[in-house]
Order: C-alpha cells, then sequence, then structure tokens
C-alpha cells in the first residue's frame, strides 16, 4: 500500500574533495626572476543535516538516494585560490536521528528548528608552490594535492516530536480523540488497524496555549516481538512527554488491557516507564454512573485516570485539563532529546591506521596518478619524494 509517511530512508553522502594547488612559476617581459606563484586549490563542499519544521516526515527524500557536495576548484597562476566547493544541506524533520549505516553506530540527532550539524567535512585545497619558496628552494616544482572527499552511508530515522502519544489496543478511539480535540482529521472506520500510519495534531488549550499530539497506529500483544504492525511505529512514542493510555470501557478487563499495553512498551524499552502516564477510559457514553464508579475501583490508584467519550464531548475538556496539569510538571525538552534513540545501537568503531616509517625518518611515496594525503597536508617540503615512472 503507498504511503506518504515515510519514516525510514536510507542515502550515501559524499563531499567534495579539496581542489590542487597550482605549481606555476611567474613569467612576465622584465620579469627575469618572477619565481612561485602558485595559488591555493578551495576546500570541498560540506554535507550538513538541518532541522525543518515544516516537514513532519522524511518523504521528500524518499527518492534522494545519493547527496554529493561540490569538489573544490583547482589553484591557478598569480596566486588565483580555486573556487570553494558547493555545500549541500539535508533538510529533514525535527526528531531525526542518524546512524552509520554500515556499523549502526549513532552519528547525530536533529530536535530543533534551524539546528546545523555537519554530516561530512569537504577536503582541504592543497596548497600551491608559493608557500613552499625558501632560501634553498627559490623555485620549488611541487604543490599540495587537495584532501580526499569523505563517503559516509546513513540510514535516518524520524521519531516524532509530541506532547502526548496515544498509546491502545486498534479501535480504542485514538482517531476520534484527535479529530475530536485537535486542527487533525485521521482516518476514521469501525474496523481494527484504521490507522495504517502516524499522524499528529496541535490541541487548543486556554489562554492561546497548545500542545502536541500523536495517534500512532494500535498496538496488539505481542507488538514489541513484531506481531501486527510490530516495532515500526514504537520507536514514535520514545520521544513523547507523556503518554495517554486509552482502552474502550467496553473491554472485559481495562485493568488487564491497560498491563499489557505497558509490558509490550517496556519490552520495547524500559525506559519508557519513566515517562508520565494518564488512562483515559472511551466510549463512557456506554456506561452509567454506577458502572463507572465500580470500574474506577479497581484501577491503580497512582495513575491518573479518566472516563471519556469523544463521540459525545464528555469529559474532554476536563481531559485537556488533565494533560496540561501533567504535561506542566514534565521537563518535555528533556523527553525530546536523544535520551531514549539509540539505547541498542551504539557500535564501538573501528578504524584501520596506516603507518609508514622510514630508517631516515617518514617516507611517503607519491604518484602522478593518485597521490595520497598524509599526514594532514603539513611538512610537505620535508618530505623524501621518489617520483615513480
Amino acid at each position: 500500500m503507498e504511503t506518504n509517511f515515510i519514516d525510514y530512508v536510507k542515502i550515501i553522502c559524499r563531499s567534495g574533495k579539496g581542489g590542487r594547488g597550482s605549481m606555476h612559476m611567474h613569467r612576465a617581459k622584465y620579469v627575469p626572476n618572477g619565481g612561485p606563484d602558485g595559488g591555493d586549490g578551495g576546500r570541498g563542499g560540506h554535507v550538513y543535516l538541518r532541522g525543518n519544521r515544516n516537514y513532519w516526515t522524511l518523504l521528500h527524500l524518499r527518492f534522494e538516494r545519493h547527496v554529493f557536495a561540490g569538489h573544490g576548484g583547482n589553484g591557478g597562476k598569480s596566486g588565483s585560490h580555486g573556487a570553494d566547493g558547493e555545500d549541500r544541506y539535508i533538510d529533514v524533520p525535527c526528531g531525526t536521528v542518524v546512524y552509520d549505516a554500515e556499523t549502526g553506530r549513532f552519528l547525530c540527532d536533529v530536535t530543533e528548528d534551524g539546528q546545523i550539524v555537519q554530516l561530512l567535512k569537504g577536503g582541504r585545497g592543497g596548497l600551491g608552490n608559493k608557500h613552499f619558496a625558501t632560501a634553498t628552494n627559490q623555485a620549488p616544482r611541487y604543490a599540495q594535492p587537495g584532501e580526499p572527499m569523505q563517503e559516509l552511508t546513513v540510514i535516518m530515522e524520524l521519531k516524532m516530536l509530541a506532547d502526548v502519544g496515544l498509546v491502545g489496543f486498534p479501535n480504542a478511539g485514538k482517531s476520534t480523540l484527535v479529530n475530536a480535540i485537535s486542527s487533525a482529521h485521521p482516518k476514521i472506520a469501525g474496523y481494527p488497524f484504521t490507522t495504517l500510519e502516524p499522524s499528529v495534531g496541535v490541541v487548543s488549550y486556554r489562554d492561546n496555549r497548545s500542545f502536541v499530539m500523536a495517534d500512532i497506529p494500535g498496538i496488539i500483544e505481542g507488538a514489541s516481538e513484531g506481531k501486527g504492525l510490530g516495532l515500526r511505529f514504537l520507536r514514535h512514542i520514545e520521544r513523547n512527554a507523556l503518554l495517554l493510555f486509552m482502552i474502550p470501557g467496553d473491554t472485559d478487563d481495562i485493568r488487564r488491557d491497560y498491563e499489557v499495553l505497558l509490558n509490550e512498551l517496556t519490552t520495547y524499552n524500559p525506559e519508557l516507564l519513566d515517562k508520565q502516564r494518564v488512562l483515559a477510559i472511551t466510549k463512557a457514553d456506554l456506561l452509567d454512573d454506577e458502572l463507572i464508579q465500580m470500574l474506577s475501583a479497581d484501577l491503580p490508584s497512582d495513575l491518573p485516570h479518566l472516563f471519556i467519550s469523544a463521540v459525545t464531548g464528555f469529559h474532554l475538556t476536563e481531559l485537556k485539563d488533565l494533560l496540561w496539569q501533567q504535561l506542566d510538571t514534565t521537563d518535555r525538552q528533556a523527553m525530546h532529546s536523544s535520551a531514549f534513540v539509540h539505547r541498542d545501537k551504539e557500535i564501538t568503531l573501528l578504524q584501520d591506521e596506516l603507518e609508514a616509517q622510514g630508517e631516515d625518518g617518514d617516507l611517503f611515496i607519491l604518484d602522478d596518478d593518485n597521490i595520497e594525503v598524509l599526514d594532514d597536508m603539513e611538512d610537505l617540503e620535508e618530505m623524501e619524494i621518489i617520483d615513480i615512472e
């Protein structure tokens, strides 16, 4: 089934390589000893991530699987500096987490609008031969090559930033509630799994205040093991500041259903237990006052709860008051942070190190076709250079 909600993409990123420095000698009439005047190469383009609140999914990146920055221009004569390569910016929705696709290593987390993170650094431009003129070598015949480009395949995962996340079984009335108290209009129908993708709505509150509510597809017993829609959407509640559990009032055992939902979240990520929780018993229009009192007595005493009906509007204002009261005591920014996002994905990055040792100090072998930039391109004039034909 085609969907407009994309929360997972894999992209190959590449920065630009640095431009080569110029090896040029100044030649002009009446200037017999012009000397070296080769300019520096331009730096390669960087690759950045940029948070953009106008995006809610990664759909715009679905078919942009390659992001390449521009290469730096080569240096020229008369000290001319090569042009810098064009930088590339990847706009992502707030809540995007980035991993190295090969190692699974956590790279960065974009949580704020306008936040800019440098993903890859462009190669430095090589120095022109004018930098290597000395009293004993006044006409150097070499210049630095530019630094090579960097390449990285990344996986981007969107974990929606919302103040309130709805947790419940299919047909618990989550979409009906979002439709009733927010500006969002998710699909509503009388069969399970009506909601196949998360939706977000802004709930207006008193004194021009508001909070964001996220409706995710229904959870079933065994979702943490891949049943139903599995783990695909459980990640979206990791960043919610508060979890609103929704259980229909006509279910056989409200407390048992709550414990099943809580167990699925705990199995997926035990840190979710640190979040504030509120219980809403839906379809209260089907219950009388005596039954409501009897059901309330069986609920956990330390869990704030409320009987509501999104169809009739019963206790919806009281629900918003309760949610705001709980949010007011919660550090939303901390919950939106990366504390919950890379618990099991951090992998030690193993790096291969190249060591070149010679009897008389460092020995580097360069060939004209493929010049490796070593030792951070410093002190090139002090290296022993062997020209391989």
